[in-house]
């Protein structure tokens, strides 16, 4: 599909949004009731309501009479309860981004859209079965656990724009509503196209996801849902030439426009398709509205879960490239893979007093097909197309809670010795004390299959063709965390055994000892008047495998700002301040356009300081924000890299804000 298809996809979705998000719903007419206050004083900082325009009243709605932002409610995956949040504060800053988290262990590379290389890793919470793969175009693709839901007394819009690098920008519109205030909908379009500083640099993305739950009256019945379709396009570049990145390096002023820097790919992409379907439903048998410790046994619930997911990863080329590899062919290049995925949980739950809160059983069959229409290669000696198979799980969660403790676990195997079998048991538990402090410990225990792109591959090129029989990839993690007035900390252990990778020559591989590998994050915000000094710390050792499992050693983030509120009657909030970013130097992974994938190499230390500038303001409902990346980066070497032969971005202004509205 070509880029101007995409757009006009996008385009699309967009004004479906605009048309929607403006149409007024069964007469949700909102009026202010009370007069307006002056904003709550907490210390230094005033906190501003997150619905209401004067920060303090209430609102008024023909059918639920009054509301406040804590009726804006978003719903997880896991069913924890949050809400819509509009007002500005530093967190808010380090997600304003097209991935919308925090990116503190990741280093981007120049361009808005592109991959990410990893300054850490996480493993506490291993997916249960193997993937297509291609893991390099996955930071923003939307898993189940992702998608939110919602329910809202009035139509809801929340609407976000960043521009990016060269010829394009970024803008998600998100649009939500309660028909009744058991059934709720939401629709969002998330569209990206950034040319890029550098030649070959085009991102294209579009994201489009529609949401749904419903109960009926007395709660007997609930079923929540949602449908997901995503595409990532990338022109890859292969980083820049051998004589470009000296360039670079000395500072060439003839090369200031790094569109004039050379690079190792022409006329190359890959793009990343796919498509979820998921639901969850479930009717309860029993129920009381007594307390479990009253009843011995209640809200007995039966039901299904059914997720269907489909991905496409297809590379192509006008005409092949020796840099890449060597081929017996000598047109264009079209490698594509297919992958299918489907699943149906069936789960009965209940709660009762003598296991201290909810108890669910639950059993899943799944089924998978990964491969290719064709033999790609003919000389390649690949005797395989495709990868199939089915399995049977089962399993149980639960969900404990005494005085300050809760404990939160699951357990899962998949017996048998097909690529879907393995086991998955996973523990937490916490203790808080009022709002003084939040302790928990979590243990991890998974062995699961690696994704499919180490199992079998097929290329037009020689070197990228296998089948492998790899063992499953066993994780043991074991963490603790302390969230608390005065810190926040955590550490997490892990141990893997054949952890799986791609080598220097971009097969795949199974190490064969064990991987031990040490984290420790430390974060505190010192504040004074109308300053702060946000810290974040990290710590890395790999004691065993450091020869495959890279880690910078030290990865710190240091955010000075100022905050407050300006002219008369304090109708805008602002943050201007610095941040400084640092990783110590390491052998990061190198990038293969062909693979989608991070490989090892050995041959180049990356790590350098980043200072980012920025000047945030609030209006209302509306937050602003101007931001100046890799600000100092016209002083000093020219020693920022996102990988070998990646360049980090230069010295770049960007725009953006977040605007939310309700009806």
């Amino acid at each position: 599909m070509s880029i101007e298809e995409f757009s006009m996809k996008r385009i699309i979705y967009f004004l479906f949004l605009v048309c929607l998000s403006t149409t007024t719903t069964y007469g949700q007419r909102t009026e202010i009731l009370n007069k307006p206050k002056k904003p709550q004083d907490r210390g230094n900082f005033i906190l501003n309501d997150s619905i209401i325009p004067d920060n303090s009243g209430t609102k008024k709605i023909n059918l639920s009479a009054k509301t406040t932002y804590t009726d804006y409610k978003i719903i997880s995956y896991l069913k924890d309860t949050t809400y819509i949040d509009t007002t500005l504060n530093i967190k808010k800053h380090y997600k304003f981004n097209f991935l919308r988290e925090d990116t503190f262990e990741l280093l981007p590379f120049h361009n808005i859209g592109q991959t990410f290389n990893r300054l850490g890793y996480h493993f506490d919470n291993i997916s249960t079965t193997p993937d297509i793969g291609f893991t390099a175009k996955q930071f923003s693709f939307n898993t189940v656990e992702d998608i939110d839901y919602y329910e809202v007394p009035t139509p809801t819009t929340e609407v976000m724009f960043l521009t990016t690098l060269e010829q394009g920008q970024f803008l998600e519109s998100f649009f939500t509503l309660n028909f009744s205030k058991r059934f709720n909908i939401s629709i969002a379009y998330a569209g990206l196209r950034s040319l890029g500083k550098y030649r070959e640099a085009l991102v294209s993305q579009g994201n489009f996801k529609t949401t749904f739950h419903y109960e009926t009256k007395k709660g007997q019945y609930n079923i929540r849902g949602h449908l997901v379709t995503q595409d990532i396009l990338n022109e890859e570049s292969g980083g820049l030439t051998t004589e470009s990145l000296q360039n670079f390096i000395d500072n060439d002023p003839n090369f200031s426009d790094r569109a004039r820097l050379d690079v190792n790919l022409q006329n190359t992409e890959n793009i990343l398709k796919g498509s979820r379907l998921f639901f969850e439903h479930n009717y309860k048998l029993l129920s009381s509205k007594d307390s479990v410790s009253q009843k011995d046994f209640t809200n007995l619930k039966v039901g299904h879960t059914f997720e269907s997911q489909r991905k496409n990863y297809e590379f192509s080329q006008d005409s092949p490239s020796s840099f890449i590899g060597t081929t017996n062919f000598s047109g264009s290049i079209r490698d594509a893979t297919d992958y299918s995925f489907l699943k149906n949980q069936f789960f009965l739950e209940f709660n009762s007093r003598y296991v201290l809160g909810t108890f669910k059983l639950k059993s899943n069959l799944m089924s998978y097909s990964y491969g290719y229409g064709e033999i790609i290669n003919q000389s390649s000696g690949i005797n395989k197309r495709k990868l199939e198979g089915k399995a049977a799980s089962f399993g149980a969660d639960w969900k404990a809670k005494v005085k300050q403790f809760q404990l939160d676990a699951t357990g899962e195997i998949t017996p048998g010795s097909g690529r879907l079998s393995g086991t998955n048991l996973r523990g937490n538990l916490s203790y808080k004390k009022d709002s003084l402090f939040h302790i928990k410990a979590s243990l991890l225990l998974n062995s699961t299959s690696p994704n499919f792109n180490f199992l079998l591959h097929q290329s037009t090129y020689n070197e990228y063709n296998w089948e492998n029989d790899f063992e499953n990839i066993r994780t043991q993690n074991l963490g603790f965390q302390l969230e608390s007035k005065w810190l926040n900390a955590g550490i997490n252990l892990t141990n893997i055994d054949n952890y799986t990778y791609f080598g220097e020559n971009s097969l795949p591989n199974q190490y064969s000892d064990n991987v031990t590998y040490l984290k420790v994050k430390v974060s505190r915000e010192l504040s004074y008047k109308k300053f702060a000094l946000d810290n974040h710390m990290m710590y890395q050792n790999v004691s065993s495998g450091a020869s495959v499992f890279r880690v910078p050693e030290f990865v710190t983030r240091n955010t000075l700002y100022y905050s407050d509120y300006w002219f008369k009657g304090k109708p805008m909030q602002v943050q201007i301040g610095a941040s400084f970013k640092y990783f110590s130097k390491y052998k990061a992974n190198a990038y293969n356009p062909l693979l989608s994938e991070f490989t090892l190499q050995n041959s180049e230390e990356i790590g350098f300081p980043n200072v980012d500038l920025f000047f945030n303001a609030q209006i209302r409902r509306t937050r602003i924000y101007f931001r100046i990346d890799n600000a100092l980066s016209d002083f000093g070497e020219r020693n920022y890299f996102s990988a070998p032969n990646y360049p980090y971005r230069d010295f770049t202004i960007r725009f953006g804000l977040v605007w939310n509205w309700f009806i």
